[in-house]
């Protein structure tokens, strides 16, 4: 068998090859030709011995690592999941819900009427036309009798066909209604009686309301609230003792009103006495304010 070096490869032939030969071109011998490529060889393998074992020895290292990394992540949620504490269910509020009414009284001091000038007439036209001339007039009296312009407001304003409805006829056309209404402020209540004298003189010839209240109803409607929140503070209490607990805190509160509670004022009208003004009795207001509470007890 021999040996040939080719760029410092070394290829053994077969020694029954008509090319074998003892000595190769390179001088070497056949013996000495194996053994140094013998030698060459087990090098060789040493040298990829010794490659595989680092390599599987970076490979071991590296799932080792994986494995530390791994351990360390899931080592806290394991800790957490372990030292999690349960969680406390509280009981429910005991609550209580009322309402009470804050009542006060006061005197009027201002009144606000509703008077209407009501007109027939054959055609829509003339209603309205005859509806308005009596309407100046009537704006012109309050004016004179000392009535702000601000003070006077109109209400509403309406035309209305008339028909005459006979039993088993058609309904006939027979002329149209013109009615116009306004709300007139009093700020004296020493003018009411005046004002509807000289409206109806004027012109005015429907009176639909008179109602008295307060300019200014704040101071009476927080006496009112004061009033409600006492009331209700007491009935709380009241309450929470008759069931062996004590009022801890107010959790809400809601407010409605104020209400002005009023008896149906009265007119006077003096037939034989025509000098005199139509008498009207303010009477009493009453102020209500309705006040809603939950109250929670321990």
């Amino acid at each position: 068998m021999h040996a040939r070096r080719f760029k410092d490869h070394f290829y053994l032939s077969c020694p029954f090859s008509p090319h074998s030969r003892t000595n190769c071109h390179h001088g070497f011998t056949v013996r000495e030709t194996c053994t140094w490529f013998s030698a060459d060889l087990k090098q060789d393998t040493q040298r990829k011995t010794i490659h595989m074992s680092a390599i599987k020895s970076v490979l071991l290292k590296s799932f080792a690592l994986s494995a530390l990394v791994t351990g360390l992540a899931t080592a806290p949620l394991m800790a957490y999941a372990q030292t999690t504490q349960p969680v406390l269910v509280m009981p429910a509020q005991s609550t209580l819900s009322l309402s009470a009414n804050g009542e006060v009284s006061a005197t009027p001091d201002m009144a606000t009427i509703n008077f209407a000038v009501v007109t027939q007439g054959n055609t829509a036209s003339d209603a309205m036309k005859a509806n308005n001339v009596r309407m100046n007039a009537v704006m012109a009296s309050l004016k004179s009798a000392g009535i702000a312009t601000k003070d006077i407001q109109t209400s509403s304003l309406n035309l209305n066909p008339q028909y005459d409805y006979t039993d088993g006829q058609a309904p006939k056309l027979t002329g149209y209604q013109a009615q116009n209404q306004i709300t007139v402020r009093v700020n004296d209540l020493n003018q009411t009686g005046p004002v509807i004298d000289a409206v109806i003189k004027a012109g005015i010839n429907q009176v639909n309301a008179i109602n008295f209240g307060l300019k200014n109803d704040e101071a009476m409607t927080d006496q009112a609230r004061q009033a409600a929140v006492a009331t209700l503070l007491k009935r709380a209490n009241l309450y929470a003792a008759a069931t062996g607990m004590k009022v801890k805190r107010i959790i809400s509160i809601e407010e409605g009103g104020p209400v002005y509670n009023q008896p149906q004022p009265m007119m006077f009208a003096r037939a034989k006495a025509a000098d005199m003004s139509t008498p009207v009795s303010s009477g009493e207001l009453q102020l209500n304010v309705n006040v809603s509470a939950t109250f929670e007890l321990e």
